[in-house]
């Protein structure tokens, strides 16, 4: 057995070999194979635990009790494959290696036998690395001690290989808006230059009508054509694209609040790894920044993300986002939340999707969106928060589904929806 330092490699002599990664907290391991040009030939070449088979590789799970692994069987990869490189982040959202020795067993997959191990020395902030790779060179396969770190998680290292995180093509161009309809009660709204911008007025926000008996207790539904519907009378459950002030006794919400997002497989047994993210707009719909899983803070923290959830299992909020209107930057005027499936799942496998707005200092849920259909899609666009010339912000639910496995792909769709 060979204890390997950064940049040292060793002839493989069996074609079969195994890479466990263990540390003392719970990693998520992963394994790409790379043609010569350094990059993925699809998004196929990407082994983890949603996709945990490929031509010549395997993923297995530790469970949490043994160390996730990836086995090679370098006679079986496909031809044109000559690397491939294996990755570990931690499992717990926004944790770093700070403290944290993960440490590689290279070893024969048939046998057992160890060929080499390999902990990478002195890491920090990163959030996610290359461990090792096992290459091709001169005809034959060799084993490197990689430990390159990434501070931007598993999408950098995705990025960088050439998995698609930058996403489809976008969605067809969203329809045209209604034609104007007479002055709501609505103040004027900041986008695309506000008042003084007569061919863009805001577009009032519709939805069918919907015969429905007043309920004999809170929450409030929001009902097309009542008027302007705020948080005076308890919590509001809103339908598709109804749209609820935030304004209490006269006042605007200008406090922090919460996010939440959650979701359940359609399927027992079958976990659901959804990415929930807000995206941040200026006036002119001009995008400033995104906050998801791999960037858990923006707006100089004035909107911050909870972290990834890997199953969708169990009761509450999947993810939560915490906004802070008042410190919000004077240009934030528009907030676009999404879900979104990385790793390609539908939303028709989805079930109970549903995002709701909290009062983050009293715990008390404003307002509800239960997402009532679903799309064979990978992206939707669950609500916006629109701020007016008032101060005070609008909600509206949009339960509008996109084709986007991340949130780089949902921001022009986005924008378009504000």
């Amino acid at each position: 057995m060979t204890a390997m330092t950064p940049g040292s490699n060793l002839p493989l002599n069996t074609a079969r070999v195994t890479v466990d990664v263990a540390a003392p907290v719970r990693l998520d391991v992963s394994g790409l194979l790379l043609t010569a040009d350094g990059k993925v030939r699809s998004d196929a070449d990407f082994i983890f635990y949603n996709q945990p088979s490929g031509p010549g590789i395997s993923y297995r799970s530790g469970g949490g009790s043994a160390p996730d692994s990836i086995t090679v069987d370098t006679a079986a990869l496909p031809p044109g494959i000559e690397r491939i490189v294996v990755t570990a982040s931690p499992d717990a959202a926004g944790q770093t290696f700070q403290g944290v020795e993960p440490t590689a067993t290279v070893r024969d997959a048939v046998g057992g036998s160890v060929i080499a191990t390999f902990t990478p020395p002195q890491l920090g902030s990163e959030t996610a690395l290359v461990v090792v790779e096992v290459y091709q060179r001169g005809g034959a396969w060799k084993v490197r001690a990689v430990g390159q770190g990434y501070a931007n998680g598993l999408a950098g290292i995705a990025t960088d290989f050439g998995v698609s995180v930058e996403d489809e093509p976008a969605p067809a161009p969203v329809a045209p808006p209604a034609p104007p309809a007479p002055p709501t009660q609505h103040a004027p709204s900041p986008w695309l230059g506000g008042p003084t911008t007569p061919a863009a007025p805001p577009v009032p926000q519709a939805a069918p009508p919907v015969p429905q008996a007043a309920p004999s207790a809170p929450p409030v539904a929001a009902a097309p054509g009542a008027g302007k519907i705020n948080l005076d009378k308890g919590r509001v459950n809103l339908q598709k694209n109804q749209t609820v002030s935030l304004v209490k006794g006269g006042r605007p919400l200008l406090s922090q609040v919460k996010m939440g997002l959650g979701w359940e497989p359609a399927f027992r047994g079958r976990d659901i790894d959804l990415d929930a993210s807000v995206i941040a707009y200026g006036p002119q719909r001009n995008h400033l920044d995104s906050c998801y899983f791999g960037k858990l803070s923006i707006l100089n923290g004035s909107i911050k993300h909870s972290g990834d959830n890997l199953t969708g299992e169990g009761a509450g909020d999947d993810e939560v986002i915490v906004v802070d209107l008042g410190r919000l930057p004077a240009d934030a005027t528009g907030l676009v939340f999404t879900v979104n499936s990385f790793s390609g799942q539908k939303f028709t496998e989805v079930a109970k999707a549903y995002c709701r707005l909290i009062d983050a200092a009293s715990g008390e849920e404003l307002v509800r969106f239960d997402l009532t259909g679903a799309e064979p899609q990978t992206g939707v666009m669950m609500a916006k928060l629109i701020k007016q010339f008032s101060g005070e912000w609008e909600m509206t639910a949009l339960g509008d589904f996109v084709k986007s496995r991340t949130v780089r792909g949902m921001v022009k769709p986005a924008s378009q929806a504000l």
